[in-house]
């Protein structure tokens, strides 16, 4: 899995890892800032978080004609510092009148510019990275593995959001309102370790850092001239693929927007015995320890690594059950922690998702992956047939808000389910999606390839406001049923053009 990668692999991933920890803090809870800060009724708070969200995922297309021109490299520097200075912005306590909420979307707009310079173009470099011949058949693996460092980031932020909010309250005296601005100041911290490591390490990747104009000296990433019909024909089936993972963002970004309202107004607000254990951070960081020391026990070749594995393992182990025989009561289950649970589910899974399609490319059986694009759409839609299942019983939002006390909750394990499958999805499109970028874009145009893969995503977390205003008197059943026809729409299409899209592959 991490054999024969390049030392500038790992660099970029740790910077995008901090800078991920940072955004994903905010969001955590951010729908639910908007909510309780200002007032605002669901399909408001949504239309403003949608259009965040788009705005974050729409910029790296400028962001990589920018780096296209002058450098991918300078582009990365200054998204940076641009998003650092939104996301100061934003933690600066204003109150819930218009001023502070000019301010706030004042703040939104520095955050999306600069991660529309940061994101993309950091991604184009390390397909850059496997440009070369050496590396080349590594790609995929790589995008899986930097894929995996993102969530590494987003499955410790739902946790900072909430204890760094609470300790404001508590230790502080804050109000619950003000609080929220100590969990966005978290991603200034955030974003100043990945600045650090970035030009630290910095040598070990500035070969790919240029685009047009390198610097004088360094090595040239080369740029070969495809025929005009080549080129025309993978723009093309770029293009397709956009189309198709808009609506994917747009049923899967309900995390933070329509899930996390069930988490809250209809999931049990406690959780003891083994069921409290899933909420506490460090018991997901021990089973991850323990999935990579089984890949490990079963693939290391010295007896001295199998012998730190089955270490490992057994102290992990020993952790869990010493955590299990300590639980004392319930806990409070809030609702922005259910999002540690994706993050989670990414970085146990990618080895055993690696392990799977390396099998298969042995055997020569390896889907490609525009399939695998196919089949991810095919998984969501299980996913929220999951939530479909579990709201059966309940009542619209609107009735289950005027039950006050009588209201019907339900297990948090169906939002936990629903994550896990909807993980499995996001495993088989958004990296092999990265990758396939990457691989097709012509090599002129790939800072603004990379960047349309972000304008679907854009679009997609636009969209996710219909979620937002589906929600009040509508039967949950129809609300998850809209995100099911989507889902399975758009995998009828991909399978129906996929001759076109391996064509290019």
């Amino acid at each position: 899995m991490f054999e024969g990668q390049p030392k500038g692999l790992y660099v970029l991933a740790l910077a995008n890892t901090g800078e991920r920890f940072g955004y994903y803090t905010m969001i955590a809870v951010f729908a639910l800032f908007l909510k309780a800060n200002f007032g605002l009724d669901p399909g408001t708070a949504g239309l403003i978080y949608s259009f965040f969200l788009g705005l974050v995922y729409f910029l790296p297309f400028i962001g990589g004609i920018l780096a296209d021109k002058y450098g991918f490299g300078k582009m990365v520097t200054i998204g940076i510092l641009v998003m650092f200075a939104g996301y100061l912005f934003l933690s600066i306590p204003l109150g819930g009148n218009t001023f502070a909420l000019i301010c706030m979307l004042a703040a939104l707009i520095f955050i999306g510019f600069g991660t529309g310079l940061f994101k993309g173009n950091l991604q184009v470099m390390v397909g850059n990275l496997y440009d070369e011949p050496k590396y080349s058949d590594k790609r995929d693996a790589a995008f899986s593995i930097f894929y995996m460092a993102i969530n590494i980031g987003a499955l410790f932020a739902p946790t900072a959001a909430v204890k760094v909010k609470e300790w404001a309250e508590m230790s502080l005296g804050f109000s619950a309102n003000d609080a929220y601005h100590f969990s966005f100041a978290v991603a200034c911290a955030s974003l100043v370790v990945s600045i650090a490591i970035y030009y630290i390490f910095r040598p070990w990747f500035r070969h790919v850092e240029g685009g047009k104009q390198q610097a004088k000296g360094e090595t040239t990433i080369k740029e070969d001239d495809l025929p005009p019909a080549e080129t025309k024909a993978r723009i093309i089936a770029l293009c397709l693929v956009f189309a198709v993972v808009i609506f994917f963002w747009m049923a899967f970004h309900q995390n933070g927007l329509t899930l996390t309202y069930f988490a809250d107004e209809f999931t049990a607000k406690s959780a003891d015995g083994v069921q409290s254990m899933a909420f506490d951070v460090i018991n997901l960081v021990l089973i991850i320890f323990i999935v990579y020391a089984l890949f490990s026990l079963f693939q290391s070749k010295s007896g001295k690594a199998k012998g730190i594995s089955a270490a490992v393992i057994i102290v992990a182990l020993a952790l869990l059950y010493v955590k299990y025989m300590n639980i004392d009561g319930s806990i409070d289950v809030s609702a922005p922690i259910f999002q540690q649970f994706n993050p989670f589910y990414v970085v146990a899974l990618t080895p055993v998702s690696m392990a799977i399609f390396g099998s298969l490319a042995k055997k020569g059986k390896e889907p490609s992956a525009p399939r695998k694009i196919a089949y991810g759409m095919l998984v969501a839609a299980v996913g929220f047939a999951v939530m479909a299942i579990g709201s059966l019983s309940l009542p619209s939002p609107v009735e289950q808000k005027a039950a006050g006390d009588a209201a019907m909750l339900v297990s948090p394990n169906w939002l936990i389910s629903t994550y896990l499958v909807l993980t499995f999805g996001e495993l088989l499109l958004s990296p092999m999606g990265i990758s396939f970028v990457s691989k097709v874009a012509p090599p002129k145009y790939k800072g603004m390839m990379m960047g349309g893969w972000f304008v679907a995503t854009a679009i997609g977390n636009l969209l996710v406001s219909v979620g937002g205003y589906l929600w009040g008197n509508l039967p949950l059943i129809c609300v998850w049923g809209v995100f099911i026809i989507l889902c399975l729409l758009s995998a009828i299409f991909m399978f129906s053009i996929m001759k076109k899209l391996e064509k290019v592959c």
